[in-house]
């Protein structure tokens, strides 16, 4: 792996380069380099307290790396826009408004939205509301709805405003296993049809390599040159950026019992959860073709 971080950067809608951030003494993020392009499905997994949602936040805008770059369409991330969809564990919903409204809310708050008229925002929600089989549930309330239920109108909500990233952080999370495999089926559908670029964290290494055409690998499990002790201030890389299956619909859920799959799995435990399996940095898996080190 020797790609051109310059071209990748010039190709690609989401770029991070040299990114860094700490807290304090602790360092979380440590010379973070990917880059992920338009239509991706990027999942990232990594041990509890790595950093995930650290770096999730600084995708979204919520913070700021301490150094690097990350840039959306080739510019600073910034704050938080509407180039930028979330959708989290909990969920996001207006208790107070309808399902439909709920949808609806995306498109008045988005600028574009001043370019559409209610009735016209009213249709594109139903005809989201539709595709997804709750069109009857639209003068409902998010009360009225299960858990599942409540997530589905939390993803279509994000939708609406065609973000150019849809952030989801443990997005599932919250829900027992058969609605968790529902919801993850309802958006692999959505990511065929719309082909937006989604960047999905998850604690599940199983719902990561369903979902994803590719998985990042995050973990503080590696050596360096920097030895070991309580002096060394070290935080977590990327120590495996996997290429998986794009044609997400010849993925059957029963690919999850595949020996390759299970294969796959066994390797990311080994490499990014197993605190006694330290790769050197230059052994680390980085074989995705957007993948690079500086």
């Amino acid at each position: 792996m020797n790609n051109d971080p310059e071209r990748l950067k010039a190709d690609n809608l989401l770029h991070i380069q040299d990114v860094y951030k700490s807290y304090g003494p602790k360092l979380v993020l440590d010379d973070i380099d990917f880059s992920v392009a338009a239509g991706e499905f990027c999942a990232m997994v990594g041990p509890s307290g790595c950093g995930k949602s650290t770096l999730l936040r600084l995708i979204l805008g919520q913070e700021t790396p301490c150094r690097g770059d990350v840039l959306i369409d080739h510019k600073p991330a910034g704050p938080p826009d509407p180039r930028r969809g979330i959708v989290y564990q909990k969920y996001s919903l207006f208790p107070h408004l309808s399902v439909l409204e709920n949808v609806m809310i995306g498109g008045r708050l988005h600028p574009k939205g001043l370019k559409e008229t209610k009735a016209e925002r009213r249709e594109r929600a139903m005809h989201y509301l539709e595709k997804v089989k709750m069109a009857d549930a639209g003068g409902k309330y998010p009360h009225e709805l299960s858990g599942g239920m409540q997530q589905r109108v939390a993803v279509i909500q994000t939708l609406f405003t065609n973000p150019r990233v849809v952030l989801m952080d443990e997005p599932f999370g919250a829900l027992d296993p058969g609605t968790r495999e529902d919801l993850q089926l309802f958006t692999l559908d959505l990511w065929e049809d719309h082909r937006m670029t989604f960047f999905f964290v998850t604690h599940d290494l199983e719902e990561a390599l369903f979902l994803g055409t590719r998985m990042i690998v995050l973990s503080q499990y590696y050596e360096d040159e920097r030895g070991d002790g309580p002096e060394v201030r070290r935080g977590a890389k990327i120590v495996a950026d996997l290429d998986i299956k794009a044609d997400k619909r010849a993925y059957p859920t029963a690919a999850k019992y595949s020996e390759q799959f299970n294969d796959l799995l066994a390797h990311v435990r080994q490499c990014g959860f197993d605190p006694s399996y330290r790769r050197r940095v230059k052994d680390f898996d980085l074989r995705h073709p957007h993948s690079f080190r500086t």
